[in-house]
């Protein structure tokens, strides 16, 4: 780690962090906190995949419903119209859009081979973003003069990488760039986070060996082809499963490569220096355990 004390913390002159874990535990919220600090750059990498790695296929997704209107169709042929996704930090909408949910057409599911490639793209896209954290870093003081940096990830880092590994590419690279945090929830966490996806289920990533396991015992306990999957039905069944899968690997990812902090305690976070607080706390915990 780049911060193995409480000490090294106060007196880093570039503090750099990196948030990870399931989304809706506070990673988005930290990070907005300290960027309107005014000292912090905010580097959301949902944000670059959207916009640097998948734009082009988003936009081509856009473009392809649109050509099926013979209205909006010669208005594409003649370039007098331009389709273009609108991202920014609180509206990711168009990569889940273009990422969708397997099943059945008529319901706006994708075919599962469509879905595959789709999630294979999310992954370089996600591993792509992951590795220009030190661009961005470097970028972030050569022009814009700031003096910290944030790195705030998607809850599916945990998927393309082997905590396990120390030789792992990803972790290495991240691990020498800025103090990688987990923020973790507990089972009522876990509990709210269900509900609120059954209510309004969105789009994920999974890793491959995953869906490829939770498609199958899907189709099997419900007797069914593919194209007859509730798109929105299989990833509720999914989503819980999910967690758990996700669950080791994160604890993993903070043992081996980071540090722990309850996302109760993030939540408590209203400042700079709540952060700075919670942070030297808990690398004097982690070098000194009870």
């Amino acid at each position: 780690m780049i911060y193995n004390s409480a000490k090294d913390w106060r007196d880093a002159a570039r503090k750099k962090v990196l948030f990870f874990g399931m989304s809706g535990l506070g990673k988005s919220y930290v990070s907005n906190t300290l960027r309107d600090a005014g000292d912090w750059f905010h580097y959301s990498i949902d944000y670059r995949i959207g916009t640097r790695y998948m734009g082009e296929y988003i936009a081509d997704n856009a473009k392809a419903e649109a050509m099926k209107v013979p209205f909006l169709r010669e208005l594409l042929l003649s370039d007098s119209i331009y389709i273009g996704s609108n991202i920014t930090f609180e509206n990711l909408t168009p990569v889940s859009a273009y990422l969708g949910k397997p099943g059945n057409p008529a319901l706006g599911g994708l075919e599962i081979s469509e879905y595959r490639l789709r999630q294979e793209q999310f992954r370089l896209a996600e591993i792509h973003a992951l590795l220009d954290t030190k661009y961005f870093i470097d970028r972030a003081e050569r022009l814009y003069s700031y003096a910290h940096f944030i790195c705030d990830t998607g809850g599916s880092i945990c998927e393309w990488v082997d905590p396990e590994d120390p030789n792992d590419q990803v972790l290495s690279e991240l691990s020498r760039q800025a103090l990688m945090i987990w923020i973790k929830g507990d089972e009522a966490h876990t509990e709210e986070l269900v509900k609120r996806f059954d209510k309004a289920p969105k789009p994920m990533s999974y890793q491959a060996e995953f869906l490829q396991r939770v498609w199958d015992e899907y189709l099997a306990l419900n007797d069914c082809q593919g194209s007859a999957v509730d798109p929105d039905a299989f990833i509720r069944w999914t989503y819980a499963q999910a967690l758990a899968h996700r669950q080791p690997r994160y604890e993993a990812m903070a043992r081996n490569w980071g540090v722990t902090i309850a996302a109760d305690d993030i939540a408590k976070v209203r400042d700079e220096g709540d952060f700075d607080e919670l942070i030297e706390r808990t690398l004097e915990a982690r070098a000194n355990p009870a």
